[in-house]
C-alpha cells in the first residue's frame, strides 16, 4: 500500500502495478485498460510516492508474476547486479537527478545500462518532462554493426520501407531505388510484404540482395515476415541478411504473436550462421508498440508505457542492429490524439536507450486519429534532437500497403539540414562515390542515365 497526502485529500494505491500506472501521463489506452489517473491531482499524488520509492524495490517486487511470465524470468535471473550498484541506494526521483547530472555522461550511462531494468527506467520517465527524456536520452551511446555502423554521435540512418500492396517485384525495386537516390537506406532496407507466401518472401529476399550485392551498397536487407518464415527461408538458402519479429512485454503477449524466447534465440542463432556480415554480427531486427499487450488482452493489470519497456528487455537479450517502436500505428484506442503520440515517442526512445538499445522509430499515426503531419514533424524533429538512431523513410510519407502515415525521405533531408546528421559512414562514401550527394553531404541532381534509374529500367550499367 503507498499513500499520499495532497491538501485534505489522501490518496491510497494498492501496489506498485496501480502506483506505476496512475503515475503515467493521460493516454487512451490506460483508460481502456481502467488503470489510468482519475484526475490530475491523482496523477501528480502517484508520482510523489512514486519518486520516493527506492529502485530496488523493482527488484523485489515484479509488475507480472515471475513464475507465470518468461519476460520476467528474464529482467530479474538476467539482472547484472554489478552494473546496477553504483546506483542501488537511489530512489526513483533521486535516479531522475542523477541522470540529468553531469556525472551521468555517456561512458557512465553505458556501464549501468546492464543494471537498469525495463521498470526501473518506466517509473523515472513517468516523473520526467519530455526535455529530460531529450536530454538524457542525447547521452546515450549504443552503436550497431552489420555491414555498417549504426548509432554514432552525429549520425541519423533511415530505413527505406519500399512497401507495395500487391508486393509487385518491380513496385518495389521503383520504391527502393527511389529511397536510395534521397540518400535512404543506411539502417536497412527493409520490407513489409503484403503476402506470407515462402515463394515470394525467397523472390523478395533475392531481389534486395541482388541490388545491394550489384552496387555494393554497404546496407542490410531484411523482408520483416515472422520468424518462423525467416527460418524456412535460411533452411532454402535464401541470402537472408536480418530477422525481424514484432515483440511485446509478457509472454502472454509474445505467444500471441506466435513466439518464445527460445524461437528467437533459434533464429538469431541460424541468422549468425550464416555470417553475411562483413562489420558486425547484430543480425536481429524488432518493432515493438505501445498498446501491443493491452490488445492482446496480455498486459497483467500493467500501463502500456511498461509493458512497452518490458518488451526493451526481450530486444536487449538478443543484442539487435535495430529496434524501432511503431509509436502511433495501432491507432488513437491506444495513443488517442498527437499530444500522446509525441509523448509516447520521447518515452520509448528514453526507455530504450537507457536500456542499452539502438532505439529507432518509426514517426506515424493512423488516418483516424487526432493527429497530422505537423504533429509529425514536432515529433521527428524532438527524437532527432534526442539522438535518434534511424527513423522510417516511405514515398511521400503515405504507405500504400500499411495504410498508415508515416515520415518520408524528404523528412530525412529536413533533420539531417536541420540538425547537420551524417549517414552512416559506410553508406556516406558509398553515396558520394555514387555521385547522389556531394562533399558536405547534401543531396545531388540526379542525371538521367545514372547507374540506378538505368537499373529500374532493367539495364545493368
Amino acid at each position: 500500500m503507498y499513500q499520499v497526502t495532497l491538501g485534505r485529500r489522501s490518496y491510497r494505491f494498492s501496489d506498485l502495478r496501480q502506483l506505476m500506472a496512475r503515475a503515467s501521463p493521460a493516454r487512451s489506452g490506460d483508460y481502456l485498460a481502467e488503470v489510468a489517473a482519475q484526475s490530475a491531482e491523482e496523477r501528480m499524488a502517484a508520482r510523489i510516492a512514486l519518486a520516493d520509492l527506492p529502485l530496488k524495490v523493482f527488484l523485489q517486487q515484479p509488475l507480472v508474476p515471475y513464475e507465470q511470465d518468461e519476460v520476467t524470468r528474464l529482467i530479474i535471473d538476467g539482472h547484472n547486479a554489478a552494473a546496477f550498484e553504483p546506483i542501488s541506494h537511489l530512489t526513483v526521483g533521486d535516479f531522475r537527478n542523477w541522470l540529468l547530472s553531469e556525472q551521468a555522461d555517456s561512458a557512465t550511462l553505458a556501464r549501468v545500462a546492464p543494471g537498469i531494468t525495463p521498470e526501473m527506467a518506466a517509473a523515472v520517465s513517468k516523473i520526467m518532462r519530455n526535455q529530460d527524456l531529450i536530454l538524457v536520452a542525447k547521452k546515450c551511446r549504443v552503436v550497431t554493426r552489420f555491414r555498417n555502423t549504426l548509432g554514432l554521435p552525429g549520425h541519423l540512418s533511415v530505413r527505406l520501407q519500399p512497401n507495395h500492396p500487391t508486393d509487385s517485384l518491380q513496385g518495389i525495386a521503383a520504391s527502393m531505388l527511389d529511397g536510395l537516390l534521397y540518400g535512404s537506406g543506411d539502417a536497412v532496407v527493409g520490407i513489409n510484404p503484403a503476402s506470407d507466401s515462402l515463394p515470394l518472401l525467397e523472390k523478395l529476399n533475392y531481389m534486395l540482395d541482388d541490388v545491394i550485392q550489384r552496387f555494393a551498397i554497404p546496407t542490410q536487407s531484411c523482408v520483416l515476415t515472422h520468424v518462423t518464415n525467416t527460418l524456412r527461408l535460411i533452411e532454402r538458402g535464401a541470402p537472408v541478411d536480418l530477422v525481424f519479429q514484432s515483440i511485446a512485454g509478457t509472454e502472454a503477449a509474445n505467444r500471441g504473436f506466435g513466439i518464445s524466447l527460445a524461437l528467437l534465440a533459434e533464429a538469431q542463432q541460424a541468422a549468425l550462421s550464416l555470417n553475411r556480415g562483413t562489420l558486425g554480427n547484430n543480425v536481429m531486427y524488432f518493432e515493438t508498440g505501445q498498446g501491443s499487450c493491452l490488445s492482446a488482452n496480455a498486459h497483467h493489470g500493467v500501463d502500456q508505457q511498461t509493458c512497452e519497456a518490458r518488451a526493451y528487455a526481450v530486444a536487449r537479450h538478443f543484442s539487435p542492429l535495430l529496434i524501432n517502436t511503431v509509436v502511433g500505428f495501432i491507432g488513437p484506442e491506444y495513443l488517442y490524439d498527437g499530444k500522446q503520440i509525441i509523448r509516447a515517442g520521447l518515452e520509448d526512445h528514453f526507455c530504450g536507450k537507457l536500456l542499452g538499445l539502438p532505439l529507432g522509430c518509426d514517426v506515424c499515426y493512423t488516418n483516424h486519429a487526432e493527429a497530422d503531419q505537423d504533429d509529425m514533424d514536432t515529433l521527428l524533429t524532438l527524437l532527432a534532437t534526442a539522438g535518434l538512431t534511424f527513423l522510417i523513410g516511405v514515398p511521400g510519407a503515405d504507405d500504400i500497403m500499411l495504410n498508415y502515415q508515416s515520415t518520408s525521405f524528404h523528412d530525412a533531408l529536413y533533420i539531417r539540414e536541420l540538425l547537420g546528421l551524417k549517414h552512416a559512414p559506410e553508406f556516406a562514401v558509398w553515396l558520394a562515390k555514387m555521385n547522389i550527394i556531394d562533399a558536405s553531404g547534401r543531396l545531388r541532381d540526379t542525371a538521367a542515365n545514372h547507374p540506378l534509374l538505368l537499373a529500374l529500367q532493367g539495364e545493368r550499367p
